[in-house]
């Protein structure tokens, strides 16, 4: 009998935990520079897509976590539900394709669910451009920065730990 008890008891405490992982989380659909980020002008000019792309691979990367990762237009952070605030913290292009590319990004994000703040995390990644490194631009290879980072948020995401450090950092 206590066996049976011990095992009803798991099955209850399990089907809550994986309750609040099915439960959606809600991402602004541009992650927004943080206001005290120090971005290069041209950076900003000229990558315009580093927002949009970490909402959508973290969206993406989350699908194949089993993570429902739904984008917005805007978040509030003291709505019902989960919600991630994330912003771009950092995003440095240095080099070129002739002289090698030495680019990285970083991020950092705050899960909260109905209003309160479950964890948050700082996200860091890094690239030299890859194969064929010489053929891509500056933006191109950031957003294989970015791309690394939605991988890691969706997979923290699954499992989220309060100041967690995700990627190169």
């Amino acid at each position: 009998m206590l066996q049976k008890t011990k095992f009803a008891l798991f099955f209850v405490a399990a089907s809550f935990s994986t309750f609040s992982a099915a439960e959606p989380v809600s991402v602004q659909a541009s992650v927004p520079y943080a206001a005290d980020s120090k971005i290069a002008q041209n950076i900003r000019n000229e990558c315009t897509k580093l927002g949009p792309q970490l909402a959508e691979f973290t969206q993406q990367f989350g699908k194949k976590t089993g993570v429902d990762v739904k984008l917005v237009s805007s978040i509030d952070t003291a709505q019902p539900g989960r919600v991630l605030q994330i912003e771009i913290t950092e995003a440095v292009s240095m080099g070129n394709a002739f002289m090698g590319h030495h680019k990285y990004s970083a991020a950092r994000g705050t899960l909260f669910e109905n209003g309160k703040k479950i964890a948050s995390f700082e996200a860091r990644r890094q690239s030299m451009g890859g194969a064929f490194a010489g053929y891509k631009g500056s933006c191109s290879v950031l957003g294989r920065t970015v791309k690394a980072m939605g991988k890691d948020i969706a997979q923290w995401l699954k499992q989220p730990n309060d100041n967690a450090l995700l990627g190169d950092l």
